[in-house]
């Protein structure tokens, strides 16, 4: 400011002479050592090359005809203001000319603009590095360069390397005059990295009683290289480092030292780039719960809240969990405050207070504000352009009216993330997935939900090559399907979609050899007003000899397998035990004709009937569809067939039967179960265990056990040419069916089990790609009979997997497998997988 000063009050100190033309004076010296008032006759600008006059004038202020005195404050400010606007390196105004009357000044406004910059070039910044760095600086070629944008653009850069672990890099802006562009520069952001600055130590001073261990994992930023953080980030993050020192505190506290306090951290340096960190600890006394006593509580007797609480005298004076049991925090846990929340109350709080402490021994007063219940007011849906509002209310259970409920909110937002219809990673998150807006005066609260539509129908276009034949497949599954559209010309962009019913059609050949056609519908709430489901399906399967006889010329084309049925089947939502759970019921029908078949079943030729009845009860709890993290899904059916040999003569000896009238119509019970968990270990690394069992049982030991719905076990768990007359298992590591009983000729697998663990890591969570790798253990065999059965008598194996979900195509899966008990030489499985394998 004070060179301003000067150079304004050396311009105006000039003596300046005065041309003589018409009004001007000539050869007038004007004496500036004492201030004049004058009129403005004018200005002009001189030395801009970017900012036009205009604009310059627009900031001085002056006003032709005004009076102006020279030298004076009031010039002062106005040349401040233009240099203000940091587009100048230097600005001065000066006396232009004066009237010969010497009233009247022109004055002239020189500038010296700061040069633009032409390019922003980056040096020792990978490529990938620099989009980053473009994106966080936004810096623009042809702005001006002031020091201000070079100083604040080396702290972004020098943060952005922080964040990383470089915390001694450097940063130099190099500068050079561009020899084609007048008044201009390339600036050169000159990096060194430096090496990664990781924590390799941390040891603590006065600790008893507490492992490092525990110490450790409190803090969630600052790692050192011990064995259990080997999935964590060892580097050094300056900005976490208070708050890893509170949760430190927070560690202690958790063991009852009340009054634990870090007297001293040292960082220090090991070598490059590796620090050590010591943390000397005042650990204090330690602390037990005595009285605890609840003020304030109207709604719940104390005797409800110290159940809720589980804290009993005696116990170590743990501040964490106690915050954690009033508050809420620890997810799947109950706490008080989720216990009124669930009841309305929105607006209540608790507040812990310590009352007396004697000796080791804390008194605590737990302070309670009801206030009054909170009702939902507005509900709002955005963001469905495809799927109708009236399907996304119906699946929330927040309503407008209703009394506020925590679990009802947190319910909500788990069934919008497991409808297919959206992005079920955007909806968890607060702001961009739901809002809540509460209104206290009114104990009222808005909630919006955001939701973000993704493309789920799928198109099936394929074929292959394999076993010297092509198979070719073409199906259509719309995930959104609407009915209520059909008839509405205007719906059909391409097909009516918004319901959520599922329409699928699906078509595979390779010819003459082998035919399959399937459809199915599913519609989620019948009727549109309870969640209850109907289930239609239909197939029908053909293969011939065909492609045999091609080669094996003794062979007709005659001989030939068709396979076809039909079921329909009613879901319903229970409300007990919880409302996770549903009990489905299905009717089918299904028939088996063949003709001198050779393959699958102990008999060649005959008609063949199933009619069957379902019941399955199944809970499911998961957060999303795709890659769950939390919750399980559970499932026990039950398939039962009418009991023909019970009504028969128990004297009938079917030994003596044709295969025609002894199968005619199947009978059988088949039990199955399948159970799967997942477990959140870290961030987004799930772990996900499973168990599955299934035993296909009979009425009579003399009819026998069925030839059709058995178990085929080993593989990839896809049925190749799928002709529905048995279950397909997956266990990696081994051939496809390799695990299960061949006897006579045909698979007789009626009893089996497996036990999967699986831990997944995503790389990519997207609303139309999802991939996540994954590593496995996995076990189970099979058997002929159930008095064979043995759970430890498995066939193990492990290996490692990558899914990739694509919203057009479905899942797509490969997976490298080791059977550590198949043959030597076939111990070694890859298998690639389509859709979700169980």
């Amino acid at each position: 400011m004070r060179r301003r000063l000067a150079i304004l009050i050396m311009s105006l100190i000039t003596s300046v002479a005065l041309n003589a033309q018409n009004d001007v004076e000539e050869d007038y010296v004007v004496d500036y050592s004492k201030p004049q008032t004058y009129t403005l006759g004018g200005v002009r600008v001189s030395g801009n090359q970017f900012l036009d006059d205009g604009r310059i004038l627009s900031v001085a202020g002056f006003k032709p005809g005004s009076k102006v005195t020279i030298p004076s404050e009031d010039v002062a400010v106005r040349l401040s203001a233009i240099m203000n606007q940091k587009y100048f390196r230097n600005v001065g105004i000066y006396v232009d000319s004066l009237s010969v009357a010497r009233d009247t000044v022109w004055l002239r406004i020189d500038v010296q603009e700061r040069p633009r910059v032409s390019a922003w070039l980056y040096k020792g910044v990978k490529k990938s590095e620099q989009d980053d760095l473009k994106e966080k600086l936004n810096l623009k070629r042809g702005r001006e360069l002031s020091e201000y944008v070079i100083s604040s653009s080396i702290g972004v850069i020098k943060n952005y390397y922080k964040e990383k672990g470089f915390n001694n890099a450097r940063v130099e802006a190099l500068t050079e005059e561009d020899s084609v562009i007048n008044n201009a520069v390339r600036v050169t952001f000159d990096v060194d990295r430096g090496k990664k600055v990781k924590v390799r130590t941390i040891t603590y001073e006065g600790v008893e009683e507490i492992d490092k261990y525990k110490l450790d994992k409190s803090m969630k930023k600052t790692k050192d290289r011990s064995w259990y953080n080997f999935f964590n980030s060892k580097k050094f993050n300056e900005d976490e480092y208070p708050n890893d020192k509170e949760k430190l505190i927070d560690a202690f506290n958790e063991h009852g030292y009340r009054d634990a306090k870090i007297v001293k951290d040292s960082i220090y340096t090991i070598e490059e780039g590796r620090l050590g960190i010591n943390f000397r600890i005042d650990q204090g006394r330690k602390y037990y719960f005595r009285n605890i006593t609840w003020t304030g509580n109207s709604v719940y007797p104390a005797e409800t809240l110290n159940k809720v609480l589980r804290i009993e005298k005696g116990d170590v004076y743990d501040l964490v969990t106690l915050n954690q049991r009033l508050q809420g925090g620890k997810e799947g846990e109950q706490s008080v405050a989720s216990l009124y929340r669930d009841y309305g109350y929105l607006f209540f709080n608790v507040t812990p207070v310590e009352t007396n402490i004697v000796g080791d021994s804390v008194d605590v007063e737990i302070r309670m504000v009801e206030g009054k219940q909170a009702t939902f007011n507005n509900v709002l849906i955005s963001g469905n352009n495809i799927t109708n509002e009236r399907v996304i209310r119906r699946a929330v259970y927040t309503r407008p009216g209703y009394l506020y409920s925590q679990s009802d909110f947190e319910r909500s937002i788990r069934e919008l993330g497991t409808m297919s219809n959206f992005d079920a990673e955007k909806i968890v998150e607060q702001g961009t997935g739901w809002n809540l807006i509460p209104d206290p005066l009114n104990n009222t609260v808005d909630i919006s939900y955001n939701v973000e539509e993704k493309s789920n129908s799928q198109l099936e276009l394929s074929g292959g090559w394999g076993a010297r034949t092509f198979v070719g497949t073409v199906g259509i599954n719309f995930s959104n399907f609407s009915t209520r559209n059909f008839f509405r010309k205007e719906a059909w962009r391409p097909v009516p979609l918004g319901d959520n019913q599922t329409l699928a059609f699906r078509y595979q050949t390779n010819g003459t050899y082998y035919q399959a056609l399937s459809a199915s519908f599913v519609e989620p709430w019948l009727f549109g007003k309870k969640p209850t489901s109907l289930s239609i399906s239909a197939y029908f399967t053909r293969q011939t000899n065909s492609y045999i006889s091609q080669y094996y010329v003794n062979y007709s084309d005659d001989k030939a397998m068709n396979v076809g049925g039909f079921s329909i089947g009613l879901g319903k939502r229970l409300k007990w035990p919880d409302n996770y759970f549903t009990l489905y019921n299905s009717l089918g029908w299904q028939f088996y004709d063949l003709k001198d078949w050779y393959r699958y079943y102990v008999f060649t030729d005959g008609h063949y009937n199933n009619l069957n009845y379902t019941i399955t009860l199944s809970r499911q709890s998961i957060d999303q569809q795709i890659y769950p993290r939390v919750g399980s899904d559970l499932t026990f059916s039950l398939q039962l067939t009418p009991p023909y040999s019970l009504l028969r003569s128990k004297d009938l000896d079917y030994s003596k039967m044709s295969d025609q009238d002894h199968y005619r119509w199947l009978e059988y019970n088949k039990w199955t179960f399948s159970g799967r968990s997942y477990v959140r270990i870290w961030k987004d690394l799930v772990l996900m265990t499973a168990a599955h069992f299934g035993y296909l049982g009979y009425y009579n030991r003399k009819w026998g056990y069925s030839p059709f719905e058995g178990f085929l076990v080993g593989g990839d768990g896809m049925s190749g040419y799928n002709t529905y007359g048995n279950d397909v298992i997956s266990l990696r590591g081994y051939e496809d069916y390799s695990l299960t009983p061949y006897i006579n000729g045909a698979y007789a697998g009626n009893v089996y089990d497996k036990f999967t663990v699986e831990l997944r890591y995503p790389i990519i969570l997207k609303p139309q790609s999802t991939i996540f790798a994954l590593a496995f253990l996995e076990g189970g065999n099979c058997w002929s009979d159930i008095k064979e059965f043995n759970p430890f008598q498995i066939k193990r194996s492990a290996g490692v997997g990558l899914r990739v979900f694509l919203s057009v195509v479905g899942m797509l899966g490969v997976d490298w497998g080791y059977g550590f008990d198949g043959p030597a030489d076939e111990r070694s499985q890859f298998h690639f997988t389509i859709g979700q394998q169980f």
